[in-house]
């Protein structure tokens, strides 16, 4: 089992310090929450059945690859993640570019997490329509995939149309950084088969197993091959937790073992000491 640790569950004022000691305690990963802008009239939940956005407004918000760029200097061998990046907002060529500029200069540390986005006001303030949010991320991902992978690249279709362009330097990661898509819906699951690995929320050994076994038939139906990984959110107690998330088919689990931000530090290293030597 790897495990991370949720950077979006403390004050943005601790993330320097919580990222470097991860570094240094042996946690896998860390991971960046984002959006690209909050808008005051918010509604809607990435939680299902829940009824009002778990952040407000006012939450800080930060370029997470700027930032993920800046943790890669200050540290030497922790994976850098998003959970999740609102790609479909973005003209795949300035995301793209920013995954590349990123995974270049962490010397491929990025895990590059996606998701088609819950939050409609989001999407409406960016003057882009919400409800074509899952076909134009798929497009997104094609264009980046052809960006990170092919020398030349002509591009015609629904929502992105260009002629020959060519994008260098390529990422580290070959052929690109892990893509993990994010999500708990249906169509969010059909996505996830057909790239590198799917990445929830807060789940139990029983909900992340449906998940896992929704996973790997669509991938068998799909006729899918290579690597991929299952990556959720989970409250670990006791070394029993893990064991049954690890039988459900969890690669890696994303964790937030403080109840404040000032218990950061000894919680990681409490955690660290018991769970990963």
């Amino acid at each position: 089992m790897r495990f991370g640790i949720a950077l979006g569950r403390m004050h943005p004022s601790m993330f320097l310090d919580a990222v470097t000691a991860a570094d240094e305690l042996g946690f896998e990963s860390v991971w960046f929450p984002e959006h690209l802008v909050l808008p005051l009239d918010m509604a809607g939940s990435p939680f299902a059945g829940a009824e009002h956005p778990p952040v407000p407004p006012s939450t800080p918000v930060f370029d997470v690859f700027a930032y993920l760029s800046f943790l890669a200097g200050r540290t030497s061998r922790v994976r850098l993640g998003t959970h999740v990046y609102n790609l479909g907002l973005r003209h795949p060529f300035t995301a793209a570019r920013a995954v590349q500029t990123a995974d270049v200069v962490s010397q491929g540390r990025i895990e590059l997490g996606v998701g088609a986005g819950w939050l409609r006001g989001e999407w409406d303030v960016a003057g882009l329509d919400f409800d074509t949010r899952g076909a134009r991320l798929d497009e997104a991902l094609e264009v980046c995939r052809r960006l990170w992978t092919e020398e030349q690249v002509v591009h015609h279709g629904r929502f992105f149309d260009f002629d020959a362009v060519m994008f260098e330097p390529k990422p580290v990661q070959r052929p690109h950084p892990p893509v993990l898509i994010g999500g708990e819906s249906p169509a969010a699951l059909r996505r996830a088969a057909r790239h590198d690995g799917w990445i929830g929320l807060n789940h139990s050994p029983d909900t992340a197993r449906a998940h896992v076994t929704t996973l790997h038939d669509l991938r068998s139906t799909a006729g899918a091959s290579g690597p991929f990984s299952v990556t959720v959110g989970a409250t670990v107690k006791d070394e029993a937790d893990v064991e049954a998330l690890s039988s459900a088919g969890v690669d890696r689990l994303i964790v937030a073992p403080w109840a404040r931000t000032r218990d950061v530090p000894d919680a990681l290293a409490q955690f660290a000491d018991r769970f990963l030597r």
